[in-house]
C-alpha cells in the first residue's frame, strides 16, 4: 500500500470535494495530444487555495471510485544524452521517449513527446506491452523512428531513469484545458534513488491556447512557471555530473537538492 504522506492526503481530501468525471469525459473534452504545457511547484496551503478559487469549473478524473492514480514512466536516451541535453541546453525541438504505465490497471503506452518551435508540445502513443516497458521492441523502435526521423538516434536509445508519483487529473468543464497534480515524485536509475518533497504538489496545466484559467489563477497567488521536466529532473538529481544549471531553483525546491560540486562535469555534447 501506498504510504499516506502529507501531500497524498492533501490531495486526496482536497480532489474528493470536486465532482467526479469518466475517462472518456476527459478524453472527450481535453485530450490535449497537442497544447501548451505550464508547470508549477507549490505548497499544499498554496494548492487548496488554487482548487478554492477555481474549483466549480472543475472535475476529477474518477473510475471506479478512485480519484489518485499511480504512475510509472521509464524514459531512454542515447549513450551521450541527447535528450536530456537537447532540454539542458535549451535546444527548441527537442524530445522525449518513454512507456508510461498506469499502475492501479496494469496498462501502458509507449510515447514519444516533441517539442516544436513555437513551444508546443506534441505527443504520439502506442499501446504497450507492461512487460516489456524496460526496453523498446523492434515495432517500439519503428514507431520512434517514424515520429524522430532519425535512425542512429533510435537505435542508440536505452533506458535510462525510472520515475513514479501520484496523480489526480482535473478538467477545466468550461474551457476545455485540463491540470494534472502530482505528489510524492520518486526517481532510479543507474543504482541510485531519490526521492521529492512530501509537502508540494507539482501543478501542470495544459492547454490549447497560451494560458489557462489555472494559469491565471496561479499567477495571483504569486506562483511562476518552472522549466523542468519529470526527466530532466530525475537524471539531473541521479547524475550530478551533467550540466543542471537551468534548473537549480526548480531542483532545490522539489528535492532539496544540492549541486556536487566536486563531481567530475561532463563535456557538451557536439552538434
Amino acid at each position: 500500500m501506498t504510504p499516506m504522506t502529507p501531500a497524498r492526503e492533501c490531495l486526496s481530501d482536497t480532489v474528493g470535494q470536486l465532482p467526479g468525471i469518466s475517462l472518456e469525459e476527459v478524453t472527450d473534452k481535453a485530450d490535449l495530444q497537442v497544447r501548451v504545457d505550464h508547470k508549477y511547484v507549490v505548497s499544499l496551503d498554496v494548492f487548496q487555495r488554487f482548487i478554492g478559487a477555481i474549483g466549480p469549473r472543475l472535475a476529477v478524473l474518477d473510475i471506479d471510485r478512485l480519484r489518485v492514480f499511480q504512475y510509472e514512466s521509464i524514459y531512454f536516451d542515447t549513450d551521450i544524452l541527447t535528450a536530456y541535453r537537447q532540454h539542458a541546453y535549451g535546444r527548441r525541438r527537442r524530445f522525449k521517449l518513454r512507456t508510461r504505465t498506469y499502475l492501479d490497471s496494469g496498462d501502458c503506452l509507449l510515447e514519444v513527446k516533441l517539442q516544436g518551435g513555437r513551444g508546443e508540445t506534441v505527443k504520439k502513443r502506442m499501446p504497450y506491452s507492461a512487460e516489456h516497458r524496460h526496453v523498446l521492441t523492434p515495432a517500439a523502435r519503428e514507431f520512434a523512428t517514424m515520429h524522430l526521423d532519425d535512425t542512429e538516434v533510435v537505435a542508440d536509445l536505452a533506458e535510462v531513469v525510472t520515475s513514479a508519483y501520484s496523480r489526480s487529473t482535473l478538467v477545466d468543464l468550461t474551457g476545455g484545458s485540463r491540470v494534472t497534480c502530482d505528489v510524492d515524485l520518486y526517481f532510479a536509475g543507474g543504482g541510485r534513488e531519490c526521492h521529492g518533497s512530501t509537502a508540494t504538489v507539482l501543478i501542470e496545466s495544459k492547454t490549447v491556447g497560451a494560458s489557462a484559467i489555472a494559469d491565471a489563477v496561479l499567477w495571483r497567488l504569486g506562483q511562476r512557471p518552472i522549466a523542468v521536466s519529470k526527466y530532466c529532473a530525475g537524471m539531473a538529481l541521479l547524475r550530478p555530473e551533467l550540466p543542471a544549471n537551468r534548473w537549480n531553483r526548480e531542483l532545490r525546491t522539489l528535492f532539496g537538492w544540492e549541486p556536487d560540486r566536486a563531481a567530475p562535469r561532463a563535456a557538451p555534447a557536439l552538434g
